[in-house]
């Protein structure tokens, strides 16, 4: 819990650190007076006024209590008068191009805080899962493809694109989560073991009946989890596992006579010992230990997960996957960062862009709770997993910033667009108008977030 609420409070306290930086800097190098440059709300817990400031600047900078939010506040008639020796300092007063790249820098500034971000993990290296594909779920597309358990994959390509190296499951997944919500079909070479001769599969994931980057969609392409050994890891000392006699190390040969080749293929047949009334059956395993072949009967339990019944044994189901170590050179490890934050800036438009016309589920708007639990998990897995957690909450925060909502960056950027198109300036009274109008959707965005934080957290 506790590496949770710090691991949440400092990615949170550097992102908005970041994205205010954008907008004090830039306004400070258009001639903007800066009155005030605020890391969170409420009580200041630290202020304090640099010694050398830049001409005409007397910023006060402050640390507050509530870490959920900042501001740069700058010289404006709109907010305060202004005497009229320092009116050419007043954010108003500014020609068009210098308000708009005051606006638009705090968002860029959470882009270009995702590509070194990115750039870092690249360069550090990141251990992953070798690509090599489990057994493929039933009626699945990779099933219907004719891909196979152990099977490794060597290249991926979108429809007819040049053939590019995959050197991790991750990258396999990722690359098959863009094709996926595009609508395009992928190829994937793939052969027996690191060298062995490939073989050309299409996966055709524009049939795809839904595209929403879930669970679901994996189990409905058919690639789900790395393969691993069937093999018992830790077993609870109440399950149904230790009851049958199982321990830690067990590998499984088969069950009830059918040859279990891998853990994805123990786990379905585990989960599937129990029908849709929540009625178990018990299955006949045998494993090997020490040597030798046991036969032992297990009774899974049922239990209900999303309103469906299945069996759990109450173990790790298992072996760890092969690993590989993933990292760029210096050039190649910039280049990589401005791909991915692209990429995720792109898809993370397109899954708004869905969820707007009603073609993905609002489910996926997430709220502080539930960021803060991704913060405390990747921060328990590592530095290189905390930081990839940081520049994906970058992105998400430069490009929601950027939509031209009112309330936000975008929404100004908006107004400065029709500024420079009509000739003149928003009025004030549409001003209120389409600032009410913002607060308000700004509201039900939260209100929704904070709906499905709960609905996760009761299950």
């Amino acid at each position: 819990m506790i590496l949770t609420v710090l691991a949440f409070v400092l990615a949170l306290a550097l992102l908005i650190a970041v994205h205010e930086y954008g907008h004090y800097r830039v306004a400070v190098a258009c001639g903007v007076k800066v009155l005030r440059f605020s890391v969170g709300f409420g009580k200041p817990l630290l202020r304090w006024r640099p010694r050398r400031q830049r001409p005409g600047q007397d910023t006060e900078f402050v640390l507050c209590a509530v870490p959920l939010g900042g501001y740069v506040r700058m010289l404006d008639e709109r907010e305060a008068p202004v005497d009229a020796a320092e009116r050419h300092l007043a954010f108003n007063t500014q020609p068009l191009r210098s308000r708009a790249a005051i606006v638009a820098a705090g968002p860029l500034a959470n882009l270009g805080l995702a590509v070194l971000l990115y750039a870092l993990v690249a360069w550090m290296g990141v251990e992953a899962p070798r690509p090599i594909l489990s057994t493929p779920p039933p009626a699945s597309l990779a099933e219907a493809a004719g891909l196979r358990a152990g099977e490794w994959v060597r290249q991926a390509a979108v429809a007819d694109g040049e053939p590019a190296d995959v050197r991790s499951f991750d990258e396999l997944r990722w690359q098959l989560t863009q094709a996926a919500l595009d609508g395009e079909d992928m190829a994937l070479w793939v052969g027996e073991g690191e060298n062995g001769s490939l073989r050309r599969v299409v996966l055709p994931l524009a049939q795809l009946p839904q595209r929403e980057a879930d669970a679901a969609m994996f189990q409905r392409i058919g690639i789900v989890s790395p393969w691993s050994a069937p093999v018992i890891g830790g077993v609870l000392p109440d399950g149904a596992a230790r009851q049958a006699g199982l321990r830690e190390g067990d590998r499984v040969s088969s069950v009830d006579g059918q040859p279990i080749v891998d853990a994805q293929t123990l786990r379905a047949r585990i989960r599937a010992a129990v029908d849709g009334s929540g009625r178990a059956s018990a299955q006949r395993w045998v494993v090997e230990r020490d040597g030798g072949r046991i036969d032992l009967v297990v009774a899974p339990r049922p239990e209900q997960v999303d309103g469906a019944w299945i069996g759990r044994i109450g173990a790790l189901v298992g072996a760890p996957p092969a690993m590989v170590e993933v990292s760029e050179g210096p050039w190649d490890g910039i280049t990589h960062a401005f791909v991915r934050t692209g990429e995720v800036s792109w898809l993370t438009l397109k899954m708004m862009g869905r969820m707007l016309i009603g073609e993905a589920s609002l489910r996926h708007i997430s709220g502080p709770i539930t960021i803060a639990d991704y913060a405390g998990k990747s921060a328990s897995m590592g530095l290189t997993a905390y930081l990839t957690f940081m520049a994906l909450i970058s992105v998400s925060l430069g490009v929601l910033n950027l939509l031209p909502l009112p309330v936000l960056d975008g929404g100004h950027l908006m107004y400065y667009l029709w500024e420079g198109v009509s000739g003149r300036a928003v009025s004030d009274a549409w001003m209120e108008r389409l600032q009410r109008g913002g607060v308000a959707v700004l509201i039900m965005l939260m209100s929704l977030a904070l709906f499905n934080d709960v609905a996760r957290i009761l299950g």
